[in-house]
Parts: structure tokens; C-alpha cells; sequence
């Protein structure tokens, strides 16, 4: 079952690929950008958590927190931020909990053990308010960081 927009986005406190505890609540106060992907160390994957790593500092301004989800193991998580060079939490969800908890595991995505790429903006009093799912990996960066500009009613600066 997906949540769905315009209500409480599903509560998490898990421990990142890192070592950091990632609550939700902890989280409340900012926006909160949380990105689901099949694989670490994907093509796909590569690309989307670069372009999240490249735009942090825009999402910074905005209050906002990136954190990426996947259902691989700590170490392959880990593997993958070293590849990349991410700065960002990553979340390891191998009892699929949390993928189940946004609904974006199901179909053959089930039966492979992955997640579908999707991403969900939540606000500072942990609202979901917007998802993008698209098998495009270079666009959920972009789209996720117009849609904070126009919901946070900022413009850009330069």
C-alpha cells in the first residue's frame, strides 16, 4: 500500500549505511527529499544519487534533507557512497519495510528484491505532499528541487 499525498508520510527511524540514526520525527522542522532506488552501484542509480550529491547544497538552502533508500545490504550501501563520493544518508532496507511502507515495491520489483525508483517530498510537519515516479534516474533530482522552490515559495538567487 502507497501513502498518500496530503497525509502523514510514514514514520522511519533507521540507521544509515554510515552509522547515523535517520528518524522522520528527527527531521521535523525541514522538508525532507526521499529517494527509493533499485540498486547501489547501478548505472540508474549512479546517476540519480550524483545529481541528488550535486544539488545538496541548493536543497541545504532550502531546509531540506536528502536521504536515499535501497533495499541493499550496509556494506553494498557503503560500497556505493565510497564510489560516489555521497555525502547524503543512505538507507539500507533489507526487510523491505520501508520500500512497503511507501509502496514502491511490488510487481516484479517483489520477486527481484528491488524497490522502484520513486522519490516523495515530505514538509516540515511530515506531510507528504508530492512524489515523483519515473524510471528516469537523471530526472528526480531536478524535479524534486523545482518542486521544494515553488512549495517553499523561494526564488532562485543569481
Amino acid at each position: 500500500m502507497k501513502p498518500a499525498v496530503h497525509q502523514p508520510a510514514p514514520e522511519f527511524t533507521r540507521r544509515s549505511d554510515d552509522g547515523r540514526t535517520v528518524s522522520l520525527s528527527a527531521l521535523r522542522g525541514q522538508w525532507v527529499v526521499l529517494y527509493f532506488y533499485p540498486r547501489a552501484s547501478s548505472v540508474g542509480c549512479s546517476i540519480e544519487a550524483r545529481r541528488f550529491e550535486a544539488a545538496l547544497p541548493e536543497f541545504e538552502r532550502l531546509n531540506a534533507a536528502v536521504v536515499g533508500v535501497s533495499t541493499d545490504t550496509e556494506a553494498h550501501q557503503a560500497h556505493f557512497r565510497d564510489t560516489c563520493g555521497l555525502t547524503h544518508p543512505l538507507i539500507p532496507d533489507g526487510d523491505r519495510e520501508l520500500c512497503r511502507a511507501y509502496g514502491v515495491i511490488g510487481g516484479l520489483g517483489s520477486l527481484l528484491g528491488v524497490a522502484s525508483r520513486a522519490t516523495f517530498l515530505i514538509d516540515p510537519q511530515g506531510l507528504l505532499v508530492f512524489e515523483h515516479r519515473s524510471g528516469n534516474p537523471a530526472s528526480h533530482a531536478s524535479v524534486m528541487l523545482r518542486e521544494l522552490e515553488r512549495r517553499a515559495g523561494t526564488v532562485r538567487e543569481g
